[in-house]
């Protein structure tokens, strides 16, 4: 569009200025529309304050975040749940460097994401000579996105969206930044030059298809396979080939263990689902196909005691990064391509005559499956004051089980390791957590997102300590009126509550948080609903109202503070201290 003005003098002067020209801030604007981007994450401020204005007024819809770093979560989930880039914008420096985090956090969990942040201008900079908010942002940026680009005149906007959309989707997706200096944004250009230059990416990430004699290599390990088992991981989901890799577990006939993010790709009550036997698919399988999903740490790296005999295993790894492949252990059969095509490559490969493993294992599966759901049953039975875990848990368990299309947020050292295991997902993309870095205060920026991209009710199951990194976009949610219901496990603390000083001091011990807090009132505070639950049936007809009214609601679940251990179930990654375990050893006798 036309710049509102740029030029002074006389009213024709303006009105011929109105019809000939463009400006920055519009090219930037329409670069983004062009590219069906009509949704962008952002903290106003110097120089970008105008641009969220324009965007807003030529109907893209701009949400204001109170921080930066959760309008940058925001734009990652947005990028998992619609396969394009999710977009957030922030001021210079300090703005740019709390955006940063978020960034890094997309590349880690292969989500494509766009950080725009206006930027002092090139010859201050590199001259040092003390701008405001100076600082070489694009240096910065490189080491921790997929790629970094800085626009320096009006006529290269519209290459430069390109570049970055394309970046940011092809091949492994990733983050991208955008450096866009304040002088960048009122430059000026002719208005039909200024159209011309905008581009729109076609086919921004095309199918790779893998190797005739990879397939065939990946379906010679799996005919050896007397105990196969897939992993779907959250590559799996981001793909949205659902139906292909449905049909691809349901051929097989192999037994499949999601992680966290890829529950609900196949509902986790289905026959083949090995969640509740996890230890044992990891241990005994003899070939793992990999689907989506990376041997990192959230895998042990394949290796370790959770694996079984070192070297017992062969792996079949799908990719779309060929880096990727024997990163920790040696990948037999590596699979380069993207999700849809590799999948319904295998399927094809298998053929009309595919024999399904052996019963004695898939048998041995389901058995061990059954008997640990039916361990578990009874403890999310429970009705104690206060509540624990399981009891709460399971509580939200019936809840997803009654409302499928809602979306779980999840977050917190106990609240996110229970719920990982406790609550069942039916449809694919409905849980949004942590991810690979296992970042804290991802859940309101999260729950945002998911509520403005899909419009479905979001509810959003918090630690205590992990809601404290973001909570103050509750304000956001009232501001937009989302249908999004927080649900704090309050046991005063990080990990427990009942920690104490060992020094013996007045100050409370590090992990532990003002007593019986009221978090709900923060809620109110907004004009959103805020409840006190003491009970699993209080945090049932909470949740249930919620979801139905669609108002934003904050549920302060109080749990028992001795309920939760330390660091969740990654306790191992936590150094000790070998002096004072011997002490406190050594006062025991």
């Amino acid at each position: 569009m036309p710049a509102d003005s740029v030029l002074s003098g006389s009213a024709d002067q303006e009105s011929v200025a109105i019809e000939t020209l463009t400006d920055g801030f519009h090219l930037l604007i329409d670069a983004l529309k062009l590219n069906e981007i009509n949704t962008i994450y952002n903290v106003p401020g110097i120089p970008i304050t105008d641009l969220g204005r324009y965007a807003q007024g030529e109907g893209i819809r701009v949400l204001s975040f109170r921080h930066e770093q959760h309008a940058g979560y925001a734009a990652g989930a947005a990028g998992f749940l619609t396969k394009k880039p999710g977009v957030c914008m922030t001021v210079s420096a300090p703005g740019f460097l709390n955006g940063l985090t978020a960034l890094a956090n997309a590349t880690t969990n292969c989500w494509p994401m766009i950080l725009i942040s206006g930027s002092s201008e090139r010859e201050v900079v590199d001259l040092m000579q003390g701008d405001y908010e100076e600082m070489d942002q694009l240096a910065i940026a490189k080491p921790l996105c997929k790629a970094a680009y800085r626009i320096l005149h009006a006529e290269d906007i519209g290459i430069g969206v390109a570049r970055a959309i394309r970046a940011a989707v092809t091949g492994r997706p990733g983050g991208v930044y955008l450096d866009i200096p304040g002088s960048l944004l009122g430059q000026t250009m002719d208005a039909i030059e200024g159209q011309k230059s905008l581009v729109k990416v076609i086919d921004p990430a095309p199918s790779q298809l893998p190797a005739p004699d990879a397939v065939a290599r990946a379906i010679d390990v799996l005919k050896g396979a007397k105990k196969p088992l897939i992993i779907l991981g959250k590559g799996a989901a981001y793909a949205q080939a659902d139906d292909v890799v449905r049909e691809l577990v349901e051929k097989s006939g192999i037994p499949y263990l999601p992680m966290s993010m890829a529950k609900g790709l196949l509902p986790d009550n289905h026959p083949q689902s090995s969640s509740a036997a996890r230890s044992l698919v990891l241990k005994e399988s003899d070939v793992v196909l990999m689907v989506g999903a990376r041997l990192n740490w959230l895998l042990s790296h394949g290796k370790g005691k959770q694996w079984g005999e070192p070297h017992s295993k062969k792996f079949i790894q799908i990719d779309i990064e060929p880096k990727e492949m024997d990163s920790n252990v040696e990948i037999a059969a590596p699979l380069v391509g993207d999700i849809q095509s590799c999948a319904q490559a295998l399927i094809d490969a298998m053929g009309s005559d595919w024999k399904k493993p052996p019963t004695d294992w898939t048998g041995a599966v389901r058995a061990k499956v059954e008997g640990n759901i039916e361990k578990m049953a009874s403890r999310l039975q429970g009705n104690a004051t206060p509540m624990n875990y399981h009891s709460a848990l399971g509580v939200v368990k019936k809840v997803f089980e009654d409302r499928p299309d809602t979306i779980l947020v999840n977050e917190g050292a106990n609240t996110l390791d229970f719920a990982r295991s406790i609550v069942d997902m039916s449809k694919p993309r409905k849980r949004l957590d942590v991810g690979t870095w296992g970042v804290m205060g991802i859940g309101m920026g999260s729950a945002i997102a998911a509520a403005v991209e899909t419009g479905c009710p979001v509810v959003a199951v918090e630690g205590d300590s992990a809601f404290g990194f973001c909570g103050m976009e509750v304000e956001t949610i009232c501001r937009y009126n989302l249908p999004i219901c927080v649900v704090i496990f309050n046991n005063n603390g990080i990990y427990r509550g009942d920690d104490e000083n060992r020094s013996g001091g007045d100050d409370p011990a590090t992990t532990v948080f003002v007593k019986d807090s009221r978090y709900e009132k923060m809620m109110e505070a907004f004009g959103g609903v805020g409840v006190y639950a003491t009970s699993p049936d209080d945090l049932k007809r909470a949740i249930f109202e919620a979801i139905d009214s669609r108002k934003p609601t904050l549920i302060n679940a109080i749990i028992d503070e001795a309920a939760g251990k330390e660091s969740g179930n990654i306790g191992s990654l936590n150094p000790q201290s070998v002096v004072a375990q011997a002490r406190e050893a050594a006062a025991k006798k």
